[in-house]
This record gives C-alpha cells, sequence and structure tokens, in this order.
C-alpha cells in the first residue's frame, strides 16, 4: 500500500534539502537529485494548495448560500 504524502511531511522534506543544498557538500549527482525531488514536493505542495483553496471556498460559498436560505 502506497503512504500518502501529507502536506507538513512535503514542507518537513523540502526543508531538510535546503538543509542539504545550503550546507554546500553535496556531490553534483546527489545535488541533482535533491533538487529533482524538490521539484516533485513543491509541485505536490502547490497542487495540494490548490485543492484545499477550493474545497474552502466552496464551504464558504455553502455557508453563506446556508445563510441566505435562513434570513
Amino acid at each position: 500500500m502506497d503512504k500518502i504524502m501529507k502536506y507538513s511531511d512535503a514542507i518537513a522534506s523540502l526543508e531538510s534539502i535546503m538543509a542539504d543544498i545550503q550546507k554546500g557538500n553535496l556531490d553534483i549527482d546527489v545535488l541533482s537529485l535533491k533538487i529533482s525531488e524538490a521539484k516533485s514536493l513543491i509541485a505536490f505542495c502547490k497542487e495540494h494548495l490548490y485543492k484545499v483553496d477550493a474545497e474552502v471556498k466552496k464551504m464558504l460559498e455553502d455557508i453563506a448560500d446556508d445563510e441566505g436560505c435562513e434570513a
């Protein structure tokens, strides 16, 4: 079974990658892999944020509609 990544885990991984890169001790091949991993994590985070934003907007619209019906 695949582990479902959480946003907080992705951010923690990105922070770890940034720390490794900032140390400046990475071999060029490892650096390339770290950057590739970071790119994937950023894409995941961006997609997740857009999804959550849409869900929150929908919930707020539903609340506004419910309040409008009660008036």
